[in-house]
């Protein structure tokens, strides 16, 4: 059971640390201390949902649903897109980033849009649901296999989002500078382009 834990953790891990829309969009939240809490809560209770949905199998089924595969590929490369334009335009204005400025856009706005960003990435139900999912069936050996290896999962996700929104709150004080501000948006828009590009060439 230890075992199929530490499996599902490490796993886990190495799925999520790559920086792709989602880790962007989590670390410009925690660096801005705007709803960062309200972010990391989204993706990690949505994370801990798919994973739970690839641990039960239903992996297999969505893997024969194309066509919802296709219009969630189509769907997240327009968002991304838009998500990215918006990010430049931030980026060529004059004034240098205010904390407070992004606290004024509404908690309901900022988790609208990670509940878009998690759930309109097919990458989240190829890796999360898929991936994680079929690796787990490998442990139904051990009764109860596969949930202590999504359980290890979900521990990792919880403990990544939690470190990355939260910790990044650390580097908040360089964004009153204009070029840093300037940086973090292009990075984030260079990084939502990049993975929209993936999807649409898919």
């Amino acid at each position: 059971m230890i075992a199929a834990a530490v499996a599902g953790f490490l796993t886990g891990l190495s799925l999520i640390l790559p920086i792709g829309a989602q880790n962007a969009h989590v670390l410009r939240q925690g660096m801005l201390r705007a709803h960062t809490g309200s972010v990391v809560v989204v993706c990690a209770a949505s994370d801990l949902v798919l994973i739970a949905v690839g641990a039960a199998g239903v992996g297999t089924a969505v893997e024969h649903a194309g066509w919802l595969l296709e219009a969630a590929r189509w769907f997240g490369v327009a968002f991304l897109t838009w998500y990215a334009i918006g990010a430049l335009r931030r980026a060529a204005g004059t004034e240098h980033l205010v904390a407070a400025e992004e606290v004024a856009t509404s908690r309901r706005r900022v988790v609208g849009r990670t509940l878009a960003l998690t759930w309109l990435n097919p990458h989240v139900y190829l890796d999360t649901v898929l991936l994680l999912g079929s690796l787990a069936a490998t442990h139904t050996d051990v009764a109860g296999g596969q949930w202590w290896f999504a359980a290890g999962a979900g521990v990792a996700s919880i403990a990544w989002f939690t470190t990355l929104g939260f910790g990044s709150r650390a580097l908040s004080p360089l964004l009153a500078r204009p070029n840093s501000w300037r940086v973090l948006e292009v990075f984030v828009a260079a990084t939502m382009l990049f993975v929209a590009v993936r999807l649409a060439l898919e």
